[in-house]
């Protein structure tokens, strides 16, 4: 442990010695690495290492937060009394801290740190070789590969004590292909709360690398999307995106605290079709975006926030259920001991269905299949969002037809919630970075294959 029970018990009472009637210490220590390599050659190779502890104070609804990364006891001690100087009452007493809890799930094989760069060199290296290799138009490979074991400790003043070790590895690869001074790229992620044994033992690095090229190359060649109102069809695992960031955002008591969100005052009324049920579960075994504990050392949860198409929970951290008639949820996140923590996703998806995804496709005469999403912005106050299609095809008379590029799609997430009419039986999830105010943080999203009625697409073309 960096800090001794006894040193963390001394900044409790200190920070609560003016009247907070809260108070945290969060410490982290954290080791990561990443690789570049571009065209089969390594470009950058960085490692890092982090080391601090964050202090937070609160009042009821007010609260102050400092962090450093001096371990020093008399400077812990110093920024404890400075932070209680935000209050001004007497002492308040805390309740005595439980024996220590390490966290047990999510556990790894092969430690990042154990693994010599020369082996992380040999798999980026099959991995562009894959895509290289695909097809002539593929012009340059790009491969990212990053992994960190990040080991926290968190006590509050409500007695929590926990400690838990968190261990990440992603691949990100990114295929360009070129034709006639067209560029088109296709991308693929997979990471995992794994070790190494992820990247030997569970995927086919070499068949995602393809894939990456093939979607590069398909793109390429592919005619300009139409544009107009039309029936979607959104393929599962990052297609999960949409909900994430137009609806997910909007669910956290980041903002309905805040009353900033299109959901407030609306539990237990339907908001989407009855055939949608939505998740946000941070105890998937090694999930990208799971752990033993959330970030104010609450256990993480399974949260059932829309079921079947009644919203039934928000995510909500200790000092947001505060400000709102809400329990917390365990959702409580945050990058690092530089930041405040506060309701955050973990890994979020929309849960099966019951259609198959073929019988989706011939369901739908003519539409937009999105069988890979992009990146996208969208107004967390409003819902409403613009994502682009990475990857996209014409549907006509029920079957998957020509691939279309530079498609985007535009709406709002609560009014798509309620236009979802099939939701398909094949959920898969897909990982990404999500960023708020307490910092990026890794996040899965998901879904199985689904179709939205009607939404506006946007395109080059007229609707055909």
């Amino acid at each position: 442990m960096l800090l001794t029970k006894e040193l963390i018990e001394k900044i409790l009472d200190t920070g609560m010695n003016t009247g907070a009637d809260f108070a945290e210490v969060f410490v982290e220590e954290k080791q990561s690495s990443s690789l570049q390599m571009v065209s089969g050659r390594i470009e950058k190779a960085t490692s890092s290492g982090i080391t601090g502890v964050g202090i937070r104070l609160a009042l009821k609804l007010q609260s102050v937060y400092g962090y450093t990364n001096d371990l020093n006891p008399n400077s812990l001690i110093r920024l404890a009394e400075n932070l209680a100087k935000s209050f001004s009452g007497d002492n308040t007493a805390r309740k005595p801290l439980m024996e220590l809890e390490v966290g047990s799930r999510h556990q790894v094989r092969i430690d990042p740190r154990e693994v010599k760069q020369a082996e992380k060199v040999e798999l980026m290296k099959k991995a562009h070789k894959a895509a290289d290799d695909y097809d002539e138009l593929i012009k340059q490979v790009v491969i990212s590969l990053g992994d960190s074991v990040q080991e926290v400790l968190i006590a509050n003043s409500e007695g929590r004590f926990v400690t838990e070790k968190r261990v990440r590895v992603r691949m990100y690869i990114n295929a360009i292909a070129e034709k006639d001074e067209v560029m088109q790229t296709g991308g693929e992620g997979p990471g995992t709360g794994k070790g190494y044994e992820y990247f030997y033992e569970d995927i086919d690095i070499e068949a995602i690398a393809k894939d990456a090229a093939r979607t590069a190359k398909t793109m390429l060649l592919a005619e300009e999307a139409p544009s107009g109102i039309m029936p979607v069809i959104i393929n599962n695992k990052f297609g999960g995106v949409i909900f994430h960031e137009a609806c997910g955002h909007s669910l956290e008591a980041t903002s309905v605290a805040k009353n900033a969100s299109v959901f407030c005052g609306k539990l237990n009324t339907q908001v989407a079709n009855p055939i949608v049920t939505a998740i946000d579960d941070g105890t998937i075994e090694n999930g990208w975006g799971s752990a033993n504990f959330d970030d104010e050392g609450y256990p993480q949860q399974r949260r059932v926030l829309i079921d079947k198409g009644i919203l039934k929970s928000y995510m909500v951290d200790q000092l947001n259920s505060r400000r709102m008639d809400h329990k917390p949820t365990g959702s409580s996140r945050r990058e690092s001991y530089k930041y405040a923590p506060t309701s955050r996703m973990s890994n979020t998806y929309i849960d099966n269905g019951e259609s198959t995804f073929d019988e989706i496709i011939a369901a739908t005469e003519y539409g937009l299949y999105a069988a890979k999403m992009g990146g996208g912005s969208v107004n967390p106050g409003t819902g409403d969002f613009n994502f682009a299609v990475s990857e996209g095809y014409i549907i006509r008379n029920g079957k998957i037809a020509e691939p279309v590029r530079g498609a985007s799609l535009v709406g709002n997430g609560a009014e798509i919630l309620h236009k979802i009419d099939m939701v398909g039986n094949n959920l898969d999830r897909a990982r990404g970075m999500c960023g708020s105010v307490s910092g990026s943080i890794p996040a899965d999203v998901g879904q199985p294959t689904l179709r939205v009625a009607s939404i506006t697409v946007g395109g080059k073309k007229g609707a055909n």
